[in-house]
């Protein structure tokens, strides 16, 4: 088991280009933590690093995933985050399809609450989309993913830099003459509105061109389901115009979100501490950390107790058995009796045979192909774990390219290792436990 500071450390939760996110436990507290480890070198190459994590110490407000603190090893730098248990919002729209609008009212008056705090405090996010709003174990949403975000600066009215996922991009973003951040991303939170209640986006073209000609033009339609608030609302926020598009304040004076709007408790805190930011970008080396692996000689990773309680979600162990295939998330888990040898060359196997490069290191794989639309790279990750004698869990999560690509890969990969999936007739109808465990 890995340990790095006060912190155990274990399976990985999320991975992308350039940084691992890793469970994570505070072995002073028992607190659970997301973990977000990048390699120094990178951190210090990409000074946006440095900025994202300081806008994440800046903005601290319940529907903004709160960063803890941030650790310096050698070789690594460590991001410590507040660990959210729901999934994304993006989901629960792959699951459900369109949301019923006082569902999706409550999300978007929470989107908006936690906005409107980042421009209060001059932090523009630029990459609002359903994927970046996570949800807690009470249903509640946390904006996440700051990367891409600005800071306004003094004397600076427009930002210039083009960034953020295009279906969701302000027209005034595509144009390069510069851009308003706060009227950009409330554009953005029109779009997300528009996908809670449709169930799909209301610009959706595969040709760039076609989709930032209808984005210039506001061209889109509305469903027969929507309310007449819902698209007065929405008509105002997808305004082409960044001068005339509505503000913040008035939509949340709107009809729409003024129903059974509950303003959020937050009290103001004490000033926001920057020194340990500053010691991992100022490289003060003694103030690092331990960081030490353990070897698990040759034998897939051994999943603790601790992990196997926070996986199953309040000990419902059948969502260790992935029953609900209908519902496919960026990450997802199959439970196999096969031995891990076996389980890896199978995987191996059907990997190879629907076109995958496949790269193989201690029971962790990585499948890298190229997206349906070949605009970029594929990739889904693999990894076995023990989870008991004989009896091994397979976590798959995407590490690039389109989720819901994502979602059609893992149904057809499943479909192709039926032979050493284990399905026992106690994870259709496994009982919830109950009983507080001790450690």
């Amino acid at each position: 088991m890995k340990k790095v500071g006060k912190y155990e450390v274990g399976r990985t939760i999320g991975e992308g280009t350039f940084s691992k996110v890793k469970f994570a436990r505070n072995m002073d507290t028992g607190d659970t933590v997301a973990m977000k480890v990048l390699a120094r070198t990178t951190i210090l190459k990409h000074r946006m690093v440095n900025q994202e994590i300081s806008i994440m110490k800046i903005v601290r407000h319940p529907n903004i995933v709160r960063l803890h603190e941030v650790l310096a090893g050698e070789m690594k730098i460590y991001i410590i985050l507040e660990f959210v248990t729901g999934g994304e919002l993006f989901d629960k729209i792959a699951q459900q399809g369109k949301l019923h609008e006082n569902e999706s009212r409550k999300y978007f008056q929470q989107l908006i609450d936690a906005v409107d705090y980042c421009h209060s405090k001059g932090v523009y996010h630029r990459d609002l989309k359903p994927e970046n709003l996570l949800l807690d174990s009470r249903g509640n949403l946390k904006v996440s993913d700051f990367g891409l975000s600005a800071l306004s600066q003094q004397g600076v009215d427009l930002l210039h830099t083009t960034c953020g996922t295009p279906n969701y991009l302000a027209p005034e973003v595509l144009s390069h003459q510069g851009y308003d951040g706060s009227a950009a991303d409330i554009w953005s939170c029109g779009v997300i509105l528009y996908v809670l209640m449709a169930g799909f986006l209301p610009f959706d073209e595969i040709d760039l061109p076609t989709l930032y000609r209808k984005i210039n033009a506001a061209e889109f339609s509305y469903p027969s389901w929507f309310s007449a608030d819902a698209k007065s609302l929405i008509s105002r926020i997808l305004d082409p115009n960044p001068k005339t598009r509505i503000r913040i304040e008035e939509i949340k004076e709107s009809p729409l979100v003024q129903k059974n709007y509950v303003a959020v408790e937050h009290r103001e805190e004490e000033e926001v501490n920057l020194d340990d930011v500053n010691a991992v970008f100022n490289d003060i080396k003694d103030q690092y950390v331990s960081d030490n692996e353990e070897d698990n000689d040759g034998r897939p990773l051994l999943m603790n107790a601790f992990e196997m309680i926070t996986l199953s979600q309040g000990l419902n162990l059948s969502v260790l058995f992935d029953r609900r295939q209908d519902y496919v998330k960026r990450q997802t888990r199959f439970v196999s009796r096969k031995p891990a040898k076996s389980i890896t060359s199978t995987i191996e196997m059907v990997a190879k045979s629907m076109g995958f490069k496949v790269h193989s290191r201690n029971y962790k794989m990585r499948l890298e192909g190229v997206s349906t639309n070949k605009t970029g790279q594929f990739v889904v990750v693999l990894e076995v774990f023990e989870v008991a004698p004989s009896l091994f869990m397979v976590d798959v999560r995407k590490a690039a390219g389109n989720t819901l690509e994502y979602h059609k890969f893992y149904k057809n990969l499943r479909s192709k290792l039926e032979d050493i999936i284990w399905k026992p007739a106690e994870a259709t109808d496994s009982p919830t436990l109950t009983r507080t465990p001790t450690f």
